[in-house]
């Protein structure tokens, strides 16, 4: 798992929606989680996959925001926020395959060109035809 500064998390308490009966109007167990990602110190390609992976979770201002509210308890949603924040962290820094460029084989091309025979031929075939 990856380590993130407390430094770079803001924690705010929100009333949450859901299970909980009476308790859940009166306790703030929902979390939003802000991390700020320039005080992460990622590297330059994982930074540029996160900005990629978080999509609307971003802000402008380079803060990731998750919000929380599967838990009856606070500690139990601030432990899934921070999990999912090190999740797309992790993501972040796995580097994709490169793909190994190919050709296409003889048979493959000549399939091709008659393919391209037939379709020329029917079209050939359409039309008025012309009377002598």
């Amino acid at each position: 798992m990856v380590d993130i500064p407390e430094s770079a998390i803001t924690e705010t308490f929100l009333a949450a929606s859901g299970p909980g009966g009476q308790n859940v109007n009166k306790v703030a167990t929902a979390v939003q989680m802000r991390v700020n990602i320039y005080a992460l110190g990622l590297e330059p390609y994982a930074f540029r996959k996160l900005k990629i992976l978080a999509g609307r979770k971003m802000t402008s201002g380079g803060e990731l925001i998750f919000t929380v509210r599967e838990y009856r308890t606070r500690e139990a949603n601030r432990a899934e926020a921070r999990r999912r924040v090190a999740e797309m962290i992790e993501q972040a820094y796995q580097r994709d395959a490169r793909r190994i460029k190919t050709r296409p084989s003889r048979a493959a091309k000549a399939r091709r060109v008659d393919t391209k025979k037939k379709k020329s031929s029917v079209k050939k075939t359409r039309g008025k035809p012309k009377l002598d």
